[in-house]
C-alpha cells in the first residue's frame, strides 16, 4: 500500500513565476507525428493588460498565493459539459497553440483580440471558472487564466506519436530499460485500501475514528509518534500487510520486466513489501517510502526483522526494543514486578498510555519503542531514492511507466518530470491526472491492463487472478486520441439494460 510519507510534502504542478521573452517551446507537429522545437521570438506588440499582468505577477505574491491555492482544488483532467466551455477539438487546439507562438502572443491572439473571454478559456486548459468570480467582469478571471497557462506550459510536452495500445504495446516490446513507478493502485485488489480514496482510503477511514489528532494523515508524522506512539500502533495492525507470500497480477507484470532484462528500476510508494512476493529483486527496487520490511529502536537505533515486532503490532501491543531490555537487565534496571498497595490489596498503577498488556505489570524506565523502517512525514527519503535516480537511471531509462498512483506528493512526484522529456511515457490507473502530460492513458483496473498489454505483446502473465478468458472492453475517451478506458466482461454487463 502507499504511504505519502514524506519530508517537504508539497503540491505538485506548482507553475512556474515568469516566462522569458525568449523562450524554446515544444510544438506538436501534427502532420508528421513528431515533436517539433522553435525558436519563439516576442512579437513588438503593446503589452495589453493580461500580458502586463503575466509579468506582474512574478511581484505580486499575494495574489499569486490566492490564486495558487485555488487552482489545484478547481483543475479537472477532463472536458467540461456543466457550463459555458470550450470544446474538446479546440481545446486540443487551443493547448498546442500555447506552445507554438508562446503565452503572450496567445494572449494576443485569443483574449486580447475577442476571440474568446478569459472565464471561457480557462476550460480549455481544464480549469473550471470558480464560484467566486461568478458575476465578475471578464478581467478578474485574468490571474487565474495567467496561472493556468504557466500551469499548462510547465508540463512536458506529449509524444504525439504515441498514442494507441499497440503503441504501448510496441513500446514495451523494444524497451530495455524501463523504469516502473508504482502506488497503492498495484496492491489494492489483494483488499490492501489505498491511502487516499474517498470512502474506502485509509485517511478516510482514519477520519472516523477518532484519534484525537485534527489530520489523519498525523498518524504517520514522526515527531507525534515520537511524542505518543499510541496512536500509529492503534491503527497499524489495519495496514500491515499479511499477504502470505500474495501478490497481484500487476506485481507479476513487473516481475516479468524483470525477468526480460527489461525493468531498469521498480520506485515503489508502497510499504507492504509485497515486492518481494513477486521476485522482484532488491537491486532492482527503491523502497521510496520504506516498508514494513524491517524496524528500528528510536532510542539505540537496533534493527530487527519487521516480521518480529508483527505479533506485538497484531495485538495492539507497542513493541519494544529487546536490545534495549537487555541492557537495562544488564545494569540492574531489569524488569521489575510492581509493588501491590498493602493498604488496599491492590497493585498501585503506573501504567502509561503506552504500556502493553504484557508489559502493564513492569516498571521499563527507558526501553526503545521499534518503530517499523516506513518513511514518515518529517523523515527523509532513503538516499538510494535520489542516487540512483540522478547518477543511474536517468541516463540510462527508455520508457517510463506509471502504474496505480495519481502522484500528489513530492519529492516522488518528481521522479516522471525529472526524466528526459523525450523518453515515452505510459499511464496506468483507474483515474487520469492533470499535472502530467504522459504519452499514453490506460484508464481502468491495472490488472486488467496490464494482462491486457501481455495478451497482446504475446507474454504469458501467468496468475491465479487473471483469466484468460476475461472479455475486456476498450474505449476511446471522447476528446482524446490516446486516453483509453478498460472495463471487463462484468463491468460491461453491468452496464447492459435488461431485457
Amino acid at each position: 500500500m502507499s504511504a505519502t510519507v514524506v519530508k517537504g510534502k508539497r503540491p505538485v504542478g506548482r507553475p512556474r513565476k515568469n516566462w522569458s521573452k525568449s523562450t524554446r517551446v515544444q510544438l506538436e507537429v501534427t502532420d508528421d507525428q513528431q515533436v517539433g522545437h522553435l525558436n519563439i521570438k516576442p512579437h513588438n506588440h503593446a503589452r495589453n493588460e493580461l500580458e502586463e499582468r503575466i509579468n506582474d505577477l512574478g511581484e505580486s505574491w499575494e495574489t499569486e498565493s490566492l490564486f495558487e491555492d485555488v487552482i489545484e482544488d478547481i483543475a479537472e483532467d477532463r472536458f467540461f459539459t456543466d457550463v459555458d466551455s470550450v470544446p474538446p477539438e479546440q481545446a486540443v487546439r487551443y493547448r498546442q497553440q500555447l506552445r507554438a507562438v508562446g503565452p503572450q502572443e496567445f494572449c494576443r491572439l485569443t483574449v486580447d483580440s475577442g476571440v474568446i473571454t478569459a472565464k471561457k478559456l480557462l476550460t480549455a486548459f481544464g480549469i473550471r471558472p470558480p464560484a467566486f468570480l461568478e458575476g465578475q467582469p471578464d478581467d478578474a478571471y485574468f490571474a487565474l487564466l495567467t496561472l493556468a497557462l504557466s500551469r499548462e506550459l510547465a508540463k512536458r510536452a506529449k509524444l504525439i506519436k504515441y498514442n494507441t495500445i499497440d503503441d504501448a504495446v510496441y513500446l514495451l516490446k523494444k524497451s530495455r530499460n524501463i523504469v516502473v513507478l508504482t502506488g497503492a493502485g498495484i496492491s489494492t485488489s489483494l483488499g490492501i485500501p489505498d491511502f487516499r480514496s474517498k470512502e474506502t482510503g485509509l485517511y478516510s477511514q482514519l477520519e472516523k475514528l477518532g484519534l484525537g489528532i485534527n489530520d489523519p494523515q498525523e498518524v504517520f508524522n514522526i515527531d507525534i509518534f515520537r511524542d505518543d506512539p499510541t496512536i500509529f500502533y492503534s491503527v497499524a495492525k489495519d495496514i500491515l500487510p499479511d499477504t502470505k507470500g500474495l501478490y497481484s497480477p500487476t506485481h507479476a507484470f513487473i516481475a516479468k520486466l524483470q525477468n526480460m532484462d527489461k525493468l531498469l528500476t521498480n520506485y515503489s510508494q508502497n510499504i507492504d513489501n509485497i515486492e518481494a512476493n513477486a521476485g522482484i529483486r532488491p537491486e532492482k527496487l527503491v523502497q521510496c517510502h520504506g516498508s514494513f520490511a524491517t524496524a528500528t529502536c528510536q532510542k539505540c537505533g537496533h534493527k530487527v526483522q519487521g516480521d518480529e515486532i508483527f505479533a506485538d503490532i497484531k495485538a495492539g501491543h507497542i513493541p519494544r526494543c529487546t536490545k534495549c531490555i537487555s541492557a537495562l537487565r544488564g545494569n540492574g534496571s531489569m524488569k521489575r514486578k510492581r509493588s501491590y498497595n498493602k493498604s488496599n490489596g491492590k497493585r498501585r498503577s503506573r501504567r502509561s498510555a503506552d504500556d502493553d498488556d504484557d508489559d502493564g505489570q513492569y516498571d521499563i524506565p527507558t526501553a526503545g519503542v521499534m518503530k517499523p523502517d516506513i518513511t514518515f512525514f518529517g523523515e527523509e527519503l532513503p538516499d538510494e531514492f535520489s542516487q540512483r535516480l540522478v547518477k543511474h537511471d536517468r541516463d540510462l531509462v527508455d520508457l517510463v511507466v506509471v502504474i496505480g498512483t495519481s502522484l500528489k506528493v513530492a519529492p516522488v512526484s518528481e521522479v516522471v518530470p525529472y526524466l528526459p522529456p523525450h523518453i515515452p511515457q505510459i499511464y496506468i490507473s483507474r483515474t487520469p491526472v492533470s499535472h502530467i502530460n504522459f504519452d499514453i492513458d490506460l484508464l481502468g483496473d491495472c490488472d486488467v491492463i496490464v494482462a491486457e498489454l501481455c495478451r497482446r505483446a504475446g507474454w504469458d502473465l501467468k496468475h491465479k487472478m487473471v483469466d484468460p478468458d476475461q472479455m475486456v472492453d476498450i474505449k476511446l475517451e471522447e476528446g482524446y486520441t490516446s486516453r483509453h478506458i478498460f472495463t471487463t466482461g462484468d463491468s460491461i454487463k453491468s452496464r447492459s439494460p435488461e431485457l
